[in-house]
C-alpha cells in the first residue's frame, strides 16, 4: 500500500515543482520580466499532477488517496518555501 502511494506522490511532485518554477507571480516578485509559463501549459501541468490521485481514488483505497493528497500539499508548501522570493525589508 505504501509503495504505490509514494510512487503516485513522486509522479505528482514533478509537475508541482515545475509549476512553482514557472509561476508568473513569483517571477514578477523577483523583477523578472519573462512572464513565466503560459496558461495552457500551467493547466496541463496541474491536470498531470492530479492524475496519480485520480488513479488512487479509482482503486478504492481511501487511505492511499488521503496520503497522496496530504503529501501533495506538503510538496506544494515545501516548494513554496524553497523558491520563495527574497524581498528586501523596508527601512523603518
Amino acid at each position: 500500500m505504501t509503495w504505490p502511494t509514494l510512487a503516485a506522490l513522486l509522479l505528482s511532485a514533478i509537475p508541482i515543482l515545475l509549476l512553482c518554477i514557472g509561476d508568473p507571480k513569483r517571477l514578477r516578485a523577483k523583477d523578472r520580466k519573462d512572464g513565466g509559463m503560459a496558461t495552457p501549459k500551467r493547466r496541463l501541468l496541474a491536470a498531470l499532477a492530479c492524475v496519480p490521485g485520480i488513479a488512487c481514488a479509482l482503486t478504492g483505497d481511501a487511505a492511499a488517496f488521503l496520503m497522496w493528497l496530504g503529501g501533495c500539499a506538503m510538496v506544494g508548501w515545501a516548494a513554496t518555501f524553497w523558491f520563495r522570493s527574497a524581498t528586501p525589508k523596508a527601512p523603518s
